[in-house]
């Protein structure tokens, strides 16, 4: 493998070439494992409160990750944390499809949402820096590769569920397929942080509390992670139970969200670059509302797929906004900034899923489970002019 100096590169185009590399496994990773939830929610013989209440194990799992990879990545560096998490991650896939009763089913995906957010932070920490470099948007298409990844992954998964192949094989093959490009790729990461422009270099052993601006950040990327939890985890119930398209088409509401939120992702730089983030984030928020409010008021293949659609391009380009002026703040390290952000935003991620599993328990419903997701979206178009005056 040649190093970042050789060839015509410049080690810019390494460090970006393998981020975006991570990216898409991650989000191959992510995918694998929520387009087989219910499969393995009818091994279990899960019921919708049942399942709701293990789904919670994967965002508290994030949450407890928060505050250790900000102190580990202080002291080795994004580039081992991200080799750390690229191990660890794929392994805990493997424990959940292994998992023989609820209860390991719920520490395996506590250990799979620690290891999901250690890497998230450790590459969104370097994808800063690569930014940095750039001197323009380029972290979308970092998470468009994410988003990418989570297409193809549940393309895959929609095409080997009903072939009868257990989830168990299928996450050994993507394990092997995570492990072939992290040891193809891992001497490509940037070997540092970047300490340049405003940033200013903190002592490692410094405390760092959270102000007005990161908060509001943090709320913002709460509406949009909230959202995200909610279609991963319940989408394809969704459209089993409340759409009921049948066997063939029961994932097409997560492919297609999945699929609308990479040209989100994809396109977001350029239209950031061109018209401010500030506008790419208020029409993000309302894209969200609007998508939901379609698949709820019209729960047939049709309308609910479009709805989904926009629901999967207004959350494309949020959560990477918010993590790239968060990790620009003067005030703190981009590791530290991209943690506080995250401690707030995964409050969403943690609390949406199972609020969604006991509203419809309590309702008889999971149609009308959605709509606290509607007030979501529209709290992120109401927070962008806040957030500008912070900014200023």
């Amino acid at each position: 493998m040649p190093s970042p100096a050789a060839g015509h590169f410049s080690p810019r185009r390494y460090y970006r070439t393998a981020l975006m590399a991570f990216f898409f496994v991650m989000g191959l990773v992510f995918a694998s494992w929520a387009i087989r939830i219910p499969d393995i929610k009818a091994r279990l013989s899960l019921g919708d409160a049942a399942l709701g209440s293990i789904l919670l194990a994967a965002p508290l799992g994030e949450m407890l990750a928060i505050a250790p990879t900000a102190w580990l990545l202080g002291r080795i560096g994004s580039r081992h944390g991200i080799d750390c998490a690229l191990l660890l991650m794929p392994v805990c896939l493997v424990l959940l499809g292994l998992a023989p009763s609820p209860a390991l089913l719920f520490a395996a995906l506590l250990c799979f949402g620690f290891a999901n957010n250690m890497l998230n932070i450790a590459l969104n920490t370097q994808a800063v820096d690569v930014e940095i470099l750039y001197s323009r948007s380029i972290m979308a298409t970092f998470h468009g590769m994410w988003s990418l990844g989570g297409l193809v992954g549940g393309l895959l998964g929609a095409a080997i569920a009903p072939q009868g192949i257990a989830p168990l094989p299928h996450f050994c093959a993507v394990l092997c397929l995570v492990l072939l490009t992290l040891f193809s790729l891992r001497h490509w990461t940037l070997p540092r942080a970047v300490r340049i422009g405003g940033r200013q270099k903190a002592k490692t052993s410094g405390r760092f509390r959270m102000d007005a601006y990161l908060l509001v950040l943090g709320f913002i990327a709460l509406g949009s992670m909230a959202t995200e939890g909610a279609m991963y985890d319940w989408s394809s119930v969704y459209f089993a139970d409340v759409v009921q398209p049948g066997e063939a088409l029961v994932r097409v509401g997560y492919v297609v969200c999945m699929a609308c939120m990479v040209l989100g992702r994809l396109t977001a730089d350029g239209l950031v670059n061109r018209f401010g983030v500030a506008l790419v984030l208020r029409l993000s928020g309302l894209s969200i509302a609007a998508g939901l409010s379609l698949a709820v008021l019209f729960p047939s293949l049709v309308p609910a797929t479009l709805g989904l659609g926009l629901v999967g391009y207004g959350m494309a380009s949020v959560v990477p906004l918010c993590y790239s002026l968060a990790g620009k703040s003067t005030r703190v390290p981009a590791r530290v900034g991209i943690s506080l952000v995250s401690s707030v935003s995964f409050l969403g991620f943690l609390g949406c899923p199972p609020l969604i599993g006991f509203l419809s328990h309590a309702a008889g419903s999971l149609r009308w489970a959605f709509c606290p997701i509607i007030a979501l979206g529209l709290s992120i178009a109401l927070l962008v002019p806040v957030l500008r005056r912070l900014r200023a």
